[in-house]
């Protein structure tokens, strides 16, 4: 059984967050932290073209060389994007355990202390998709289907909920009729959709097959 975990979300604005890894999910990761308001150190001997700009504009620390044990101090999370390096990896989570940190190392969730879920983002939505550590690559296609029904006119539409509920707000002291015009202005939002499943699965489901 997979440890599905709590789902929580992390305020991460003004503390020190440190990206292991100088490729294309290094830069992902770093993309995410950055938007939410982390202090951010990549440590890696080299950098992709991405997180050489952000460098050269002062958004992020750059360590040019191999990690050490030291790079942690006063982190609270970090995130390990090498691939293939279980030593590593295992090393890094008793480190964790050791300066209490959050630690995360990619598709080594028995070696993180927790996940990453997928993250469908529009505008101001966020909406995480996990399995659970069960298939990654299945939340991966969950958020990229999520993207294509949120479209740009939901986004407006969120947009006119918060302006909404910040006139509502000012304007009604009466709390029941506030509560009633913001019910009011989702009632009839339904979000529908059919799964489609792979032939990978249908095959095995076939007669003879539990």
């Amino acid at each position: 059984m997979n440890n599905a975990g709590f789902q929580i979300s992390l305020d991460l604005y003004g503390r020190l967050c440190v990206v292991i890894g100088g490729e294309d999910e290094a830069a992902h990761k770093t993309g995410l932290l950055l938007d939410v308001g982390a202090k951010v150190t990549v440590v890696n001997p080299t950098l992709n073209v991405a997180i050489r700009k952000l460098t050269a504009a002062g958004k992020v620390l750059h360590r040019g060389r191999r990690f050490r044990s030291t790079d942690t101090q006063g982190a609270f999370v970090v995130l390990n994007t090498l691939p293939d390096d279980k030593a590593f990896a295992k090393s890094l989570r008793a480190l964790s355990e050791a300066e209490r940190f959050l630690v995360w190392s990619i598709d080594q969730p028995e070696l993180s202390n927790f996940m990453m879920p997928a993250l469908v983002r529009r505008g101001s939505l966020r909406m995480a998709i996990s399995t659970g550590g069960a298939s990654p690559a299945l939340a991966g296609t969950l958020r990229r289907n999520s993207e294509e029904i949120f479209d740009e006119e939901f986004e407006k539409y969120l947009d006119w909920l918060g302006g909404l509920r910040q006139e509502v707000q000012a304007n009604e002291p009466n709390a029941e009729k506030r509560r009633e015009r913001l019910k009011a202005a989702v009632e009839g939002f339904r979000l529908t959709g059919t799964v489609e499943y792979p032939a990978a699965w249908l095959e095995q489901k076939t007669p003879g097959n539990p």
